[in-house]
């Protein structure tokens, strides 16, 4: 409804004209032009633009609602419409004609000059010790409330998602919580460790920084220009996007949040990798921790029965 026909609504209803005009923010002049443009009927002007209108509603319904502003105006030329983009961009604004479009993604912020540690882990990506290498990053998951952010942190030699946090911002602080939910999941024996990430700013934040010193942890951050030196967690990112969130529409980040979680639940307990010999992350982790225990187990019973040599210096 036009602030015009809202006035003359008023008006119908015994509201002083003028009053009515005041809060619309029309003047009254305006107001009477309007009502005697509506008695005369459409010009010829008007005329024109609905018929605009009625054939790019068809053009926009032969596209199956696809088609934007620019290749409305190509197809209304290529039908014989001499016509300016920017009148056929107006009449579908005004009549709430849209075409289907590519929702723009976030943007990550680069470095920005900080001070980026090495590459610590130089694309060794074989499975192997558990809890000596973790790996983190960012993804994000569209609801129609906006952005989900995601942040895993996951383990390098048994692939297990160790935590994770979400959040509806990319501040360092959602980093900084997976970090530490990891780090208790773990029991918070955390020294010696190497982290990995991107060069994030997030990740490369001061606080994020001393989150890491506080805790022993090594910083290991990829190199430019080498998206696979993090490879790992953009797979483990790309198999929920592939199976899940691309193929569910989430009408609340907590309806996200509850499909994330039990996705990463079966991908530790269910989810076989052929690098872990067609193991789960959480079989290889038991495994390694059972084969550790009886390694060590064998070694103290060796070392048990042998003589303790000592040597003088003459």
């Amino acid at each position: 409804m036009t602030r015009y026909r809202w006035v003359a609504s008023r008006k119908a209803e015994g509201f002083p004209t003028t009053r009515a005009c005041a809060v619309a923010g029309v003047s009254c002049q305006g107001f009477y032009d309007w009502c005697r443009r509506v008695r005369r009927g459409p010009g010829s002007k008007e005329l024109a633009e609905q018929s605009l209108v009625g054939e790019i509603r068809a053009i926009h319904a032969d596209s199956g609602g696809a088609y934007g502003s620019l290749r409305v105006t190509a197809e209304l030329r290529r039908q014989g419409r001499h016509v300016n983009h920017k009148r056929v961009e107006r009449l579908m604004r005004i009549n709430g004609i849209c075409g289907i479009y590519k929702r723009r993604k976030p943007r990550w912020r680069g470095s920005g000059g900080l001070q980026v540690p090495a590459d610590l882990v130089r694309r060794d990506f074989g499975p192997g010790r558990v809890d000596s290498v973790w790996v983190g990053d960012i993804t994000y998951i569209n609801t129609d409330q906006g952005w989900l952010h995601l942040v895993v942190v996951l383990d390098l030699g048994s692939r297990r998602a160790i935590d994770y946090s979400m959040a509806n911002h990319t501040r360092t602080q959602i980093v900084v919580d997976a970090l530490n939910t990891a780090a208790a999941t773990r029991g918070h024996h955390t020294t010696g460790l190497v982290f990995h990430s991107d060069r994030g700013s997030q990740y490369l934040s001061a606080e994020f920084a001393a989150t890491l010193t506080r805790r022993g942890i090594q910083h290991s951050v990829r190199r430019v220009g080498n998206c696979s030196d993090n490879s790992i967690t953009e797979a483990f990112f790309a198999s929920p996007k592939r199976k899940l969130i691309t193929q569910m529409r989430f009408i609340t980040r907590n309806q996200a949040r509850q499909a994330v979680f039990a996705w990463i639940g079966r991908y530790n307990t269910h989810r076989i990798h052929p690098t872990l010999n067609n193991q789960t992350p959480t079989q290889w982790k038991n495994n390694q921790q059972t084969q550790l225990t009886q390694a060590a187990q064998t070694n103290c019973q060796t070392n048990k029965g042998k003589p303790t040599t000592t040597s003088t210096r003459r």
